[in-house]
């Protein structure tokens, strides 16, 4: 690549989410031309139809490859990826043809990183709902990602304010996720976790695992969770040279992790790290999908259809992640050129 700065692929999620509206707006804010080159991916009239909902006045410009992006602020500079039936795609509801064009631009998008031709991916919200419609067989963008690199159960970790959480499990029911909380598969997330904190250039990682039941079990008078399957995984990741805490009540392990106490916590299931990580702060917690080939980072909200189209979307979010791919895209695949 002939550029300095890493170029990150930015999708536009959904079309008919608040998608569109926050990857023209995060580009208009002039806030990311100085740490990475921005390349949009997805269908040009769609950022043009989000032109006019948001008022952002931006040059929009087709390129044939990433490489002929100029990076220059006020641009967006798109690959273009025509979809099927673009005229019937409205704002806010689900929609087959939408589902699709958000799968082929995220597909097209990963082309692109596996080829070199884009140092990151920072993606859109998008709806699995839609993606069903479509015939996608993924259930969302880590499971797309995961299946067309070829890796094997990629992690996810949360990171807003210094404060990083990783999941042991995620888009599953709370039952079926308590059934999944294995020393085995404990022990293999702590690994994998402190192996992505060490790329990401955290020396000695020190991490924290969530207890699942209240005040971590009470030595089995509230589950025995805790005795059974955390503390043996926890104890065979210590022996293994890997700084591992817990598991300590949940109610308190990520307010301890936000004062330094803990470089990340392992969070057992979805809302659990979802709920701490937003409440710490909403609109800057990014999403960042750890184990494959390249880095990929995701805005952590959802596609917001009841304000799609009227151009409130804020682009906060969508800012900090392709942010944190600028920043951490290098440290996961280092350049080579």
């Amino acid at each position: 690549m002939p550029h300095s700065r890493p170029v990150v692929a930015i999708t536009l999620g959904d079309p008919s989410s608040v998608g569109p509206e926050i990857v023209v707006k995060a580009l208009a804010s002039g806030g990311l031309t100085d740490v990475c080159v921005p390349v949009v991916v997805g269908d040009a009239r769609f950022v043009r139809r989000a032109l006019g909902t948001t008022g952002v006045v931006l040059d929009v410009s087709v390129i044939a490859r990433p490489g002929g992006a100029t990076g220059l602020p006020g641009r967006a500079e798109v690959v273009d990826v025509p979809a099927y039936g673009v005229d019937g795609i409205g704002w806010g509801r689900i929609q087959a043809p939408a589902g699709r064009a958000a799968f082929e631009a995220i597909r097209a998008s990963i082309d692109l990183a596996l080829a070199g031709e884009v140092d990151a991916v920072a993606t859109a919200p998008v709806n699995k709902e839609a993606f069903r419609a479509a015939g996608v067989t993924q259930i969302g963008h880590t499971e797309i990602f995961g299946e067309l690199t070829g890796t094997r159960d990629p992690l996810t970790m949360f990171e807003v304010k210094g404060l990083r959480i990783f999941f042991l499990t995620r888009h599953l029911s709370l039952a079926e996720a308590i059934r999944r909380i294995t020393a085995e598969r404990t022990l293999d997330a702590l690994r994998r976790s402190a192996a992505a904190l060490g790329t990401l250039g955290v020396t000695s990682p020190r991490l924290a695992v969530a207890a699942l039941n209240p005040h971590g079990g009470e030595h089995g008078l509230f589950g025995d969770e805790e005795e059974r399957e955390l503390a043996p995984a926890i104890a065979r990741a210590r022996e293994e040279g890997i700084d591992a805490r817990g598991p300590l009540p949940a109610d308190s392990v990520f307010w301890h992790a936000a004062g330094g106490r803990f470089d990340a916590v392992l969070s057992l299931y979805h809302d659990q790290g979802h709920v701490a990580a937003k409440m710490y702060d909403f609109e800057r917690t990014v999403s960042l999908t750890c184990g494959l080939p390249f880095l990929r980072t995701s805005v952590d909200h959802g596609t917001a259809f009841d304000i799609a189209g009227t151009g409130r979307a804020s682009e906060v979010s969508l800012l900090e992640a392709v942010r944190a791919a600028a920043r951490y895209a290098y440290a996961v695949r280092p350049r080579t050129a």
